[in-house]
Formats: structure tokens, sequence, C-alpha cells
């Protein structure tokens, strides 16, 4: 068995899927399809009762975004990201919010995505007054 540290994940062990080869004197691995690899990995994690800081971090580098990003997405700074990588527990709720995140980006439905970037830009808008009509079918915002 083969220990893939290069995950940055240190209980992440491949039965098979992986060549050792001896280059210049030296042993080096070959892995079979490493974004499937990190993909399976991403999923499992996913599906674990509570992630480390470094399976968020894991999952955060999968999903592309910098710790900056991450944190607008959840509403809070890129400190508390780099503090819950580094060992602080996260809260329960930001812990379920980064696997769902995660999840609907490997499957490709990015809707939940959207809606949170949607969010994120109607934090930066102050929407000033809002004015509501009560019109025949009930209460709505005026245009």
């Amino acid at each position: 068995m083969y220990h893939y540290t290069e995950s940055g994940l240190r209980n992440v062990w491949l039965a098979n899927g992986y060549k050792v080869r001896t280059v210049g004197g030296e042993d080096a691995v070959a892995i079979h399809d490493v974004d499937q690899l990190h993909r399976a990995i991403g999923r499992s994690l996913a599906h674990k009762p509570y992630l480390t800081g470094t399976e968020l971090r894991f999952l955060r580098k999968e999903m592309g975004l910098s710790q900056n990003r991450l944190a607008e997405l959840l509403g809070s700074t890129e400190q508390t990201i780099s503090l819950w990588e580094r060992g602080r527990q996260l809260p329960k709720a930001y812990d379920r919010l980064i696997r769902v995140i995660y999840l609907e980006k490997l499957d490709g439905n990015v809707k939940i995505r959207e809606m949170i970037d949607r969010l994120i830009d109607l934090d930066e808008k102050d929407p000033g007054k809002i004015i509501f009509e009560d019109t025949n079918t009930g209460w709505r915002e005026a245009a």
C-alpha cells in the first residue's frame, strides 16, 4: 500500500492505482488519474461526521477557492478560515455548508453556489429604502 501524503492529508492510503518506478536511483510514484482520486477523496470527506482543518483545506483547494473567497461565500473572514484550517473546530453549520458546496460543485449542480454568490453580491449593495405595496394579490415589493 502507498501512503498518499501528496494530498496534504495524513490518513490516505492507496491499495492500488499507482506504480513505483526507479528514476536516477530514486523511487518515484506515478498515480493513475489523480483528478478522479481527489474527487473520490473529497466525496469521502464530505460524508464523514465532521471535517478536520486539513480536510477543510483539501476541500477548499479542490473547489479552487482561496481562503478569502471561501470566507466571502460563508460570510466569514479569511482569518477565521485560516484558524479552522490550523485546527480550530469548525462550527457545525459551517461544516455542513462547506460539504454542501463541495458536493454541489462535484456533481456539477451549481445552483447552491450561484445562490450564495448572489447573496454575497447583495451583502455588498446597500438596498436603501425598500417600498412595499398592497395589491389585489397581496403585498409585494414595489417596482
